[in-house]
């Protein structure tokens, strides 16, 4: 990712200019039209890039500030002996806040650990839900808080912070934004700084130490771009996933392609192997649909559930949801650590035997590669160094930013006018292209702009202040030469 990389401009340290009979075809043909590209896309769309990795990196490090921060609610006084009944810890939580539903328990994942008793409660706002924190081995409630699925309130806001700056629904267009083109200016930079003639090749991947001004700046966003680019792309590509518009076509893709994420069946009287349709087994032969079978009489109780789970084979990271109307237990691992452990099954509550099988082998391969991606992004596959290559990231995003503007500077036409800035690329790259390049890059651009809504936006605003600049200029011009 990067700003400015316009070498053919004319400045002292720039590369010779490539000769005009080259400028038909290849490289040299594409390269101006992918600097102006480059060079404008940097220049508007960083600020928002540059806000993305800082509060990334703030939701980077906030897995650690959650285990210092709620260390009371996350861990017990002293570990005992032995662990009481599941439905005894559910009690004591109902005991503490009768005030709430009990809708799943994630039961304490190691010896040190709380149990997390996730109950639906009047007051909170849409998405939150109170969570009671429970001793496992006294039912001693260790505090209550107000949680977004996994997130404690300070991973929750800083979540939201990063996703839309705290602004709603209106904001999360800032993050789609910082998305769809990060990768567009990661790839493009990416290509520039691989056709940049170079004296060593070691000046490739490491910072030119002996250059001085804005060639060392360059030296530095190039080098440290190229280490970069591949997590900025999987960054871009995954948060992609979470975007209104973008990631509504990529969910409609992933399922045309057979990759949509599975779930385990937990309807009563579907019967195993029912996979994830939710409705089997409930619409009569004409076409009406049939009312859900009623809540069953008798219910084994957690433990029971919990037990065939793990006989099942599902035995990490425990997330029981409670029975429904017309459904079942559902117990899932959420063990996302490398190797995940993220098999399901539904229990009966009537008799605990398992009525479906989901296990992660299973999933399809899209639906696979999408939740290793999600988790990545989020930190959690593996572990402290995941979320320090997070970090990492995000810190290099921010200097590549603060060298592309620093580069702009440096490009000003003369240092007495100290609030002049840089000139762009020269207009009109477009026009050398060959035809048979011309096409299909305007033909990829279409299809990218459909596919990803903001990205095709905003490219088209950008051309058309172009536009509109290049007629100004060319007025100014023609009003100088008629005065002269």
């Amino acid at each position: 990712m990067s700003l400015d990389e316009a070498q053919d401009v004319r400045t002292p340290d720039a590369e010779p200019a490539v000769p005009a009979k080259n400028r038909g075809s290849g490289w040299a043909a594409l390269r101006p039209l992918l600097l102006r590209m480059h060079f404008y896309a940097g220049l508007l769309v960083a600020p928002l890039i540059f806000l993305a990795a800082a509060t990334g990196l703030l939701y980077a490090a906030s897995w650690q500030a959650e285990n210092i921060i709620y260390s009371d609610e996350l861990t017990v006084a002293r570990v005992g002996e032995s662990v009481l009944p599941l439905s005894a810890q559910v009690d004591a939580a109902m005991d503490a806040a009768p005030e709430g539903q009990v809708v799943s328990v994630w039961p304490a994942p190691d010896t040190e650990a709380t149990t997390r008793v996730i109950m639906e409660s009047p007051g909170l706002p849409e998405g939150e839900t109170l969570t009671v924190f429970v001793d496992p081995y006294t039912a001693e409630v260790r505090g209550q808080l107000a949680t977004v699925g996994d997130a404690l309130p300070l991973r929750a806001w800083l979540s939201e912070f990063h996703s839309s700056l705290q602004l709603g629904e209106f904001g999360r267009n800032y993050s789609e934004l910082a998305a769809s083109w990060m990768w567009v200016v990661a790839l493009g930079g990416l290509a520039l700084w691989l056709g940049r003639r170079r004296k060593r090749r070691s000046q490739l991947v490491l910072p030119d130490r002996k250059a001085t001004g804005r060639r060392r700046t360059l030296s530095w966003h190039g080098a440290v771009g190229l280490w970069a680019v591949a997590g900025l792309v999987v960054l871009s590509a995954t948060g992609l996933t979470w975007s209104k518009y973008a990631g509504e076509n990529i969910g409609e893709l992933q399922d045309r392609l057979g990759g949509a994420t599975p779930a385990v069946s937990a309807q009563l009287g579907a019967g195993a192997g029912a996979g994830s349709d939710e409705h089997a087994g409930h619409t009569m032969p004409d076409g009406t649909q049939m009312a859900p079978p009623p809540a069953p009489t008798t219910d084994v109780g957690i433990d029971k559930a919990v037990d065939a789970a793990r006989a099942a084979g599902v035995t990490e990271a425990l997330r029981v949801t409670l029975p429904a109307e017309g459904k079942g237990y559902v117990v899932k691992e959420q063990d996302k650590l490398v190797p995940v452990h993220l098999d399901s099954v539904a229990v009966d509550p009537a008799d605990a035997r398992v009525m479906d099988e989901l296990r992660f082998a299973d999933y399809p391969v899209l639906a696979q590669m999408t939740r290793f991606g999600i988790d990545l992004h989020m930190g959690t596959t593996f572990g402290l160094v995941n979320q320090i290559a997070l970090a990492a990231l995000a810190v290099a995003v921010m200097f590549l930013v603060f060298w592309g503007y620093r580069m702009w500077w440096l490009r000003r036409p003369t240092k007495d006018r100290t609030l002049s800035v840089g000139r762009a690329p020269s207009r009109g790259a477009w026009r050398k292209l060959p035809v048979t390049v011309l096409l299909p890059v305007a033909a990829v651009t279409v299809l990218i702009g459909w596919f990803v809504p903001l990205l095709g936006i905003s490219l088209v605003v950008f051309l058309a202040i172009d536009v509109l600049l290049g007629f100004v200029a060319g007025r100014r011009a023609e009003a100088a030469e008629g005065v002269a």
